[in-house]
């Protein structure tokens, strides 16, 4: 780079913090690093840099609300939002705030640098756009005529913009018409230029919707529009969806013009049919995973179930017997509490796998540890017995509560439990475990297999959504990547590692739950 680029980057985990740091340095930014929302902006006040690089979700002050602020205080700045897989909707979100772009966690170099390549040129663009129309105003430039005299001095500004530029005169006739309007509308330069009116790129209503909106308060003020999104006509008829910043031009007290910013929107229309999409894929993995627990299930209450059966005929064959002695009695008393026992554990067990199935938004209070694995114990026993895996767990006493919704933390464990049956085909040891993490404020779930352990070349790659070691019709590659994504959206970290004996050992650390 042949200047420095200063970067305030906002993430409330450390190791993302440091690693990250160190890799921008050694690309040669100057960066500095803040723990939550409120360190970043202070930071930013103190310095304003060119770019901020910021986490989504984080406690107190969310990404989102970083985006907008900085937004509000610093419009030069360029903002990069990280996501975790899964959180598509908040990154549309992000890019509709104007965001320069967005990265999916676990965050790569590639896509780091080249999000960052983005926003380098985004802000070069911006900032000569700005310093251009502050050299027009010194000048007061007092025709339109005068203004495409100056422009043209200076067409590589506008055309090297990334964002569609289009201005009209004060007949609303088109002047200013860059490369990227060019190739967003499909319609030839020479066509356009003092040919087409503003009213042209609209439908009849949206150009009446757009003209209102340009006057209303609603979208920047008085004949300004900001973040506004429309539709815009092609040279085929086909209408996009845009997004658009516009202000009225002003020479002495009178209306000489419009100009505005547009950009694309259609990418961003295609994320948001591929959240819906990724949400059904996301829950079919955890579909995928419900079938093999119900294979299991199907086994493990069938022999209560002839219990059952058989105590309800002893107790029958009793009642046609005659009148009770009281051997008979307690016999049939014993008999009706062991079914009642069986009948209520059958219960539980479906109980339990209804509720892991089922499809609802995500409910966040206290969970209790201990309980939320003796529920993945109960649902995936059977499944370990028929695998021929001996499970081994520890779950002491006292552990602290964690902040979460119990469902999807149930499924993160169940994808984990099953990825360590996986790797123990023949069977062996599961070992599972929680405890009090270090620092205290955390606690720490462990699942261990006595499998090969992962090969080293795949370890970086596990958490990564679709990467899968599988032959095909085994499996999406979902599993691990969806733990991923809930852990991070529980403000935790989950990591995978070889033993030196042998097998592998997944960790999920979450936050503990603060006192209610």
């Amino acid at each position: 780079m042949s200047e420095t680029w200063a970067i305030v980057l906002i993430d409330d985990e450390e190791d993302i913090r440091e690693v990250m740091s160190l890799a921008l340095a050694d690309a040669g930014y100057d960066v500095r690093t803040a723990p939550d929302g409120e360190a970043g902006l202070r930071m930013c006040t103190a310095s304003p840099p060119q770019i901020v690089i910021t986490d989504i979700r984080m406690p107190g002050m969310n990404g989102l609300q970083v985006l907008e602020r900085v937004k509000h205080q610093f419009p030069d700045t360029e903002v990069i939002v990280a996501t975790a897989f899964g959180e598509m909707e908040l990154a549309i979100r992000a890019l509709q705030l104007d965001a320069s772009d967005f990265i999916s966690k676990p965050i790569g170099s590639d896509n780091l640098f080249l999000a960052l390549h983005r926003a380098r040129e985004r802000y070069t663009s911006r900032r000569r756009l700005k310093d251009y129309t502050l050299l027009l105003e010194k000048e007061k430039a007092e025709t339109s005529q005068q203004l495409l005299k100056t422009i043209a001095f200076q067409r590589n500004l506008i055309e090297s913009s990334m964002d569609g530029i289009l201005g009209v005169d004060e007949q609303q006739v088109v002047v200013i018409y860059n490369r990227s309007m060019e190739q967003l509308l499909g319609i030839p330069r020479d066509q356009v230029l003092h040919r087409m009116a503003l009213s042209r790129f609209f439908r009849p209503d949206e150009a009446v919707r757009f003209e209102s909106e340009l006057r209303g308060e609603r979208f920047g003020g008085t004949n300004r529009l900001f973040l506004f999104e429309t539709l815009l006509k092609t040279g085929s008829g086909r209408e996009i969806p845009v997004q658009v910043s516009a202000a009225v031009l002003m020479d002495d007290g009178r209306e000489s013009g419009l100009v505005g910013f547009f950009r694309d929107l259609r990418e961003f229309r295609r994320l948001e049919r591929e959240l819906a999409d990724q949400a059904r894929i996301l829950h079919q993995d955890k579909m995928m995973s419900l079938g093999r627990l119900a294979a299991s299930v199907v086994h493990e209450i069938n022999n209560p179930l002839s219990g059952i059966l058989n105590y309800l005929r002893l107790m029958s064959r009793l009642l046609q017997e005659g009148a009770f002695t009281d051997e008979r009695r307690d016999k049939f008393q014993r008999y009706l509490g062991i079914a009642e026992t069986e009948t209520s554990r059958c219960s539980q067990i479906v109980s339990n796998l209804l509720s892991f199935s089922r499809r609802s938004p995500a409910a966040f209070a206290a969970v209790d540890v201990a309980e939320l694995l003796r529920r993945c114990i109960l649902l995936s026993q059977h499944k370990l017995e028929l695998s021929h895996i001996r499970l081994e767990s520890r779950i002491p006493q006292g552990l602290p509560a964690v902040d979460g919704d119990f469902n999807q933390l149930q499924q993160c464990v169940i994808n984990l439990i099953f990825n360590a049956i996986d790797a123990m085909p023949q069977g062996g040891t599961l070992t599972l475990d929680a405890r009090a993490g270090d620092p205290a404020q955390t606690v720490a779930i462990r699942v261990q297999d006595a499998g090969p352990g992962i090969p080293a070349e795949h370890l970086p790659s596990i958490f990564e959504p679709f990467f899968t070691t599988k032959s095909d019709g085994h499996g999406l590659g979902l599993g691990l990547s969806t733990v991923y994504g809930i852990v991070d959206r529980h403000h935790g970290t989950v990591e995978a590692r070889n033993l030196e004996g042998g097998g592998a050992l997944f960790v999920i650390t979450l936050p503990a739950a603060g006192p209610t």
